[in-house]
């Protein structure tokens, strides 16, 4: 079944990031970064099937190289914190075939990205297991038309009410930073990932399947369901090995929480239109206002029953009044716990039904979202903890210490962006000063929670039961309704034979 997923996601030199070695990852390169001269290695990364890099016209040709590209990229930017690419992740569609997927991938790269002046470098992966996607690293620096790296941005003065240049304390007068592009505008985000489910609706159209994608949230499109969490390469990995993550356990409990209450929902919606019906027609027939006692139809409807086994042998008589005097008293003690008498009664308990499977349901998304939450704390104070030692490590060998800091750094980069990545988080999702992360407190919460949504989630298996009963009850009604249908139109229909005999 084809899925949406795009993600958008910014390379930066203050994240610890680099662009050389995010393009050496998804291309399963080996390239040597030369701002810093470090060589990232991924040439044993399997499962890279596709590899290409597009270019506007005014781009120099030697860019086609993966190495030039983005060396050249790390070169022109020269602060710390630069923003070295933008990443976008896309979920292939495995309705098609890979000529398909490459073609809806380029075609993408050249009508959003490419014709806009950015470099595109994409990357296809597959695993064999099911979840082809593509990688696409986008060049944020644009080039003039000599091929050179062009201003991202500029300065201007900030002018006050008189056109003024505002003065400031230090002498110096206020400026501010313009953008020189539209490339970074908050609702580029939007139209991209309209545009690429657009697009592959599209060729999923051509290629004769009925899936289609849709790059709106659940609460836009009116879906009462939690999306599941990104698992991420690492926990993937564990799931695969049997070992189970906190990820995991979030989006099991999620995906069984949504298929529950798409399931009491689908009862309680056919039961509501089952009655809305009746009602109708009892009003349209002048009926009485009130139904006449369930207890006393399932007693109809086991007088039904019984006449209709007659034909069939006294065994299986005995055998099927039996199996429907156990349901037709199972349904009758149901109803009698919950003070349901009448259809009236009925449209009621379903109404309070839905709404108790409603809230024990926003009780669940809530924990969902706050299990969500402490998962990331979880992970990042862990790694904290776990890596600081070093990091402080680091910290002792002084830049004056020259190679013995660099070989330090080299060994152990993976660890320190990690380390780099959990402390940037972790201070800026914790109130200010926070000194320490006490992973085993967070642990303990989300321990908590997860034991209070199952029990929620044991409840709304509850609601399912009785609204499944009702819809038992519901066949059972059908059936004398049926039924005294059948009579009545019988009844109609015997004073005109006898005036058509007397005729003859």
């Amino acid at each position: 079944m084809a899925i949406y997923h795009c993600s958008i996601k910014i390379v930066s030199r203050g994240k610890g990031k680099s662009a050389v070695a995010a393009a050496a990852y998804r291309a399963g390169e080996k390239l040597t970064n030369e701002w810093d001269g470090l060589t990232h290695d991924y040439t044993r990364k399997g499962g890279v099937v596709h590899s290409e890099i597009m270019l506007p016209p005014h781009a120099p040709p030697s860019f086609s190289d993966r190495s030039i590209l983005w060396n050249s990229v790390e070169q022109i930017e020269k602060s710390n914190n630069s923003q070295l690419a933008r990443e976008i992740e896309i979920a292939l569609p495995v309705e098609l075939s890979r000529e398909e997927q490459t073609r809806l991938v380029r075609e993408y790269c050249s009508s959003q990205f490419v014709s806009k002046g950015m470099c595109a470098d994409f990357n296809i992966h597959d695993t064999g297991n099911g979840n082809p996607h593509a990688h696409i690293l986008l060049t944020m620096r644009p080039l003039d038309e000599k091929g050179t790296w062009a201003a991202k941005s500029k300065k201007e003065y900030v002018l006050d009410e008189n056109g003024e240049r505002v003065k400031l304390p230090s002498g110096r007068y206020k400026t501010r930073k313009v953008d020189l592009m539209d490339w970074n505008r908050q609702e580029n985000a939007d139209l991209w990932r309209k545009a690429w489910a657009d697009l592959a609706n599209d060729y999923l159209e051509r290629s004769g399947s009925a899936e289609r994608i849709d790059h709106r949230s659940h609460a836009e499109r009116g879906i009462e369901e939690l999306p599941t969490v990104h698992m991420g390469v690492a926990a993937s990995q564990m799931e695969k090995k049997g070992i189970a993550t906190d990820k995991g356990e979030i989006n099991r409990m999620i995906q069984k929480t949504n298929r529950l209450m798409r399931e009491i929902r689908g009862y309680i919606d056919s039961l509501k239109e089952w009655l809305a019906e009746v009602f109708a027609a009892k009003k349209q027939l002048q009926a009485a206002p009130h139904s006449p006692d369930i207890a006393t139809l399932l007693t109809r409807y086991l007088s039904i029953e019984r006449e209709k086994s007659r034909k069939y042998s006294q065994g299986w008589q005995q055998q099927h009044t039996a199996g429907e005097l156990q349901k037709i008293s199972k349904a009758i003690v149901y109803l009698q716990s919950k003070g349901i008498a009448t259809l009236e009664d009925l449209d009621a308990a379903l109404s309070s039904v839905d709404e108790e499977a409603k809230r024990l349901n926003t009780s669940v998304v809530a924990k969902q979202k706050r299990m969500r939450t402490l998962e990331k704390f979880i992970e990042h104070g862990s790694n904290y903890n776990r890596l600081k030692p070093i990091h402080d490590e680091l910290k002792t060998l002084k830049n004056g210490w020259g190679k013995k800091r660099e070989k330090f750094e080299q060994a152990h980069e993976s660890d320190l962006i990690i380390w780099n990545a959990a402390n940037r988080f972790l201070h800026a999702n914790l109130p200010e000063g926070t000194k320490s992360f006490k992973v085993s407190e967070w642990q303990k919460e989300f321990d908590e929670l997860k034991a209070q949504s199952t029990g929620e989630y044991e409840e709304l298996k509850t609601k399912r039961s009785e609204v499944k009963e009702l819809q038992q009850i519901r066949k059972c009604i059908d059936i004398v309704e049926q039924a005294e249908q059948r009579t009545q139109e019988q009844t109609h229909q015997t004073p005109r034979r006898k005036k058509e005999d007397i005729s003859l």
